[in-house]
C-alpha cells in the first residue's frame, strides 16, 4: 500500500479448514493490493465483517458478491457458486488457538471471562451478549506510550426468561 501498510494475505496453513471461496477471494484481493478497510468501504461493511466474509465465517448475499466481483475483479459467476450455501463457523483454527495474536484473544476470555460477566450481569440482569445481533470495530490509537488496539465488542443484550 501507499503508506506502507502490508496488506493481509491468506494463511497457507489454513487453507484445508477453509472454504474454495477463501484463496478466491484472498487471491484477488492481494492482486488489487486492497485492505479489507477498503473493500468495506466499498462494500459497505466494516473490515472486520469483511474478513468474515473472506474466511468462510459470514454469509454473503447476491448483492455483497456481485460487489466483491467487482471491486475485486473476481469472476461473479465462480464467487456464487463458492460463497453459496451456508457458512461453517468455527473450524478454520485448532481449540485452544495456536496462532499468537488468536491466542491472546481468546487468554483475555479466559482471563478476564467472569469479570466481564459478572459486570455485565451487576449492568443488565441475568442473559448474555449476543454474537448474532452484533457489530465489532478495530481502531488504532497512538500515545506517548506507544500503539493501541482497541477492539469494540457491540452485542444486544438477551435476557434470560424465567420458566
Amino acid at each position: 500500500m501507499a503508506d506502507g501498510t502490508k496488506i493481509a494475505v491468506l494463511d497457507t496453513a489454513l487453507i484445508a479448514n477453509l472454504p474454495a471461496s477463501a484463496k478466491t477471494l484472498f487471491d484477488a484481493k492481494a492482486s488489487k493490493n486492497l485492505s479489507f478497510e477498503a473493500i468495506g468501504k466499498e462494500l459497505g461493511r466494516s473490515e472486520v465483517a469483511v474478513a468474515a466474509l473472506f474466511y468462510g465465517q459470514a454469509q454473503a448475499s447476491a448483492e455483497d458478491i456481485k460487489k466483491l466481483a467487482s471491486i475485486l475483479g473476481a469472476p461473479e459467476n465462480v464467487l456464487s457458486a463458492q460463497l453459496a450455501g451456508f457458512p461453517d463457523r468455527g473450524k478454520a483454527a485448532p481449540m485452544p488457538p495456536t496462532e499468537p495474536l488468536i491466542y491472546r484473544l481468546y487468554e483475555i476470555v479466559q482471563n478476564y471471562g467472569y469479570a466481564y460477566k459478572a459486570v455485565l450481569n451487576e449492568k443488565f440482569g441475568d442473559g448474555i451478549m449476543s454474537a448474532i445481533s452484533f457489530t465489532t470495530n478495530v481502531e488504532k490509537e497512538v500515545d506517548d506510550e506507544g500503539t493501541w488496539a482497541v477492539i469494540t465488542l457491540r452485542g444486544k443484550w438477551l435476557p434470560f426468561k424465567r420458566f
